[in-house]
């Protein structure tokens, strides 16, 4: 059995909080441009590899992108080396640090991420039943309707296409709901409180014993 730590709670589960608010973080600094120029690297690069995607086949994405990496690094590599020799200067290779830096996954390391793979995996399956098996009549009518929704959606963009528009809806949303922030919640709120009343009106309608099992 899983030990608690001093907060009380167990090792796993307080690894997986720890890591989450930490990923969390870094995701924050960047859809709202906390750092400028980090931001726009994510976004330009990740649009980028999503419109070659678009474009051309995996395999040629990969190997143009790893093939332009060789040719900034051989060409820094031979610059450098034809500098120290004009100069005369023994500095070394120039990726020295980057080389001498150890990036090797430790056994540690590797355990606590499966762990906390594993925690979100179970969950999302437990949850997954709970929705495809009708636990909740109400939650699985609102994933019957967002699969009907996304019919209509594939039909029209492909994978893709979607992940484009996610990437630039991620990185463009934040920052207009940040400085639209009373306006947006005030519609958000009101859709909301419409489809509260129209859930409720249609488990109404639904029979006895099926609304009996939500409260139970």
């Amino acid at each position: 059995m899983e030990e608690p730590n001093s907060t009380g709670q167990p090792a796993e589960l307080n690894s997986s909080n720890t890591l989450h608010n930490s990923a969390r973080s870094v995701v924050e600094e960047l859809v709202y441009w906390r750092d400028m120029k980090r931001s726009a690297l994510v976004f330009g690069g990740s649009l980028l590899v999503l419109v070659s995607l678009a474009t051309f086949s995996l395999i040629s994405v990969v190997s143009y992108l790893l093939l332009a990496l060789l040719c900034v690094t051989i060409t820094f590599r031979v610059y450098k080396s034809v500098f120290q020799a004009v100069q005369k200067s023994d500095e070394g290779h120039p990726f020295k640090f980057l080389l001498d830096r150890d990036i090797s996954i430790t056994p540690e390391t590797a355990h606590r991420y499966t762990d906390v793979l594993l925690l979100n995996l179970n969950r999302a399956l437990i949850h997954t039943r709970r929705l495809l098996l009708v636990d909740d009549v109400v939650d699985s009518l609102k994933l019957a309707g967002l699969m009907w929704i996304l019919t209509y959606v594939g039909a029209v963009f492909n994978g893709v296409t979607l992940l484009i528009l996610a990437d630039i809806t991620f990185f463009c949303a934040p920052l207009v709901y940040e400085k639209n922030k009373t306006q947006i919640d005030r519609y958000v709120e009101l859709v909301k409180t419409q489809l509260e009343e129209k859930l409720e009106k249609l488990q109404e309608k639904l029979p006895g014993a099926v609304q009996r099992s939500k409260t139970d």
